[in-house]
């Protein structure tokens, strides 16, 4: 089952892959013949000036690639695969022994896998937002927003510990979604999200923006902007998002990045500097609650006394 289930992993790729290495050659050339901001533009703007909510929006100016950038994206984006192909094993057993005590049997009903397709798509809102939510996972999460470009090579800056997440779509078996499903799904939801990495393309008929997550729902997602942080969490569906109170517009021109940059394209300290960060904080705290704390609070939390 193992073996079939990589099988199926690799068979994806054969699209993909090809897909997107022909859309960033592409979304390369098309930036260079357009208008581009000047790296690092709103490094001195206020907080106020990088959040205003004054309409009309900022007009779409693109940052484009950076070589040293894309190197270090594609460097992730390899080193994740290569993580994902390692721990799909452990992961696939764990899917099937799941699905063999299923509580329900969804996934042989019909029209199964848009409720798949659906039932992946909420979850990985949570685990989207949990990621952003928990300083652990946020170390983990930290790596795919590191760049301070936003580009399609940008979607491939993608943390080598993915399989600490897995736990988020257990219910996908339990359901009665067959592991084979489950897989598919977040395959095109992986896929979808791609496209949406882009300064390429500015907003969409409005109909498209009520509802999908777009590239411009998305660059507010990656913005270090204050109104913009930890918002936009939606893969395919920006609905959740209007749902639970995380969706935020772009309206003003988007400081890419974190809000401490780190300011390096070595892959190690990209894929690992949070978990040392993380480390050294839980090291240091005085007491289980304040240890605990720099764990599953927020990545800025701080204790408030030390005990």
């Amino acid at each position: 089952m193992a073996s079939d289930q990589s099988d199926t992993v690799s068979d994806f790729g054969k699209v993909a892959l090809p897909i997107f290495v022909v859309s960033m050659i592409a979304e390369n050339w098309y930036l260079k013949q357009q208008p581009q901001r000047t790296f690092g533009d709103l490094d001195n703007f206020s907080p106020t000036e990088l959040s205003s909510n004054l309409l009309p929006g900022d007009p779409l100016v693109p940052v484009g690639y950076e070589r040293q950038d894309t190197q270090a994206s594609l460097t992730a984006g390899v080193g994740s695969i290569a993580a994902g192909l390692t721990t799909i094993v452990v992961t696939h057993k764990l899917d099937t022994w799941l699905y063999r005590h299923r509580i329900f049997n969804l996934g042989k009903r019909k029209g199964a896998f848009i409720g798949a397709m659906v039932a992946w798509d909420f979850l990985y809102y949570w685990e989207h937002r949990w990621m952003h939510e928990m300083r652990i996972f946020w170390a983990h999460h930290v790596t795919h927003h590191s760049s301070q470009h936003y580009n399609l090579s940008t979607a491939l800056r993608q943390s080598w510990t993915g399989a600490i997440m897995h736990w988020v779509f257990v219910p996908m078996p339990l359901l009665g979604f067959p592991p084979a499903m489950t897989l598919r799904a977040s395959e095109y939801n992986l896929f979808y999200q791609f496209w949406i990495h882009t300064e390429a393309i500015d907003r969409l008929p409005a109909s498209v923006e009520a509802v999908l997550n777009t590239p411009s729902h998305h660059r507010v997602h990656h913005g270090a902007n204050p109104q913009y942080l930890d918002r936009n969490y939606g893969g395919i569906l920006v609905t959740w998002d209007k749902i639970f109170g995380t969706f935020e517009p772009e309206l003003r021109r988007v400081k890419y990045g974190l809000t401490k940059n780190i300011q390096t394209f070595n892959p190690l300290r990209i894929e690992g500097h949070e978990f040392i960060a993380t480390a050294r904080d839980v090291l240091k705290a005085k007491g289980w609650k304040n240890k605990v704390g720099h764990l599953f609070r927020g990545p800025g939390w701080k204790p408030i006394s030390p005990q």
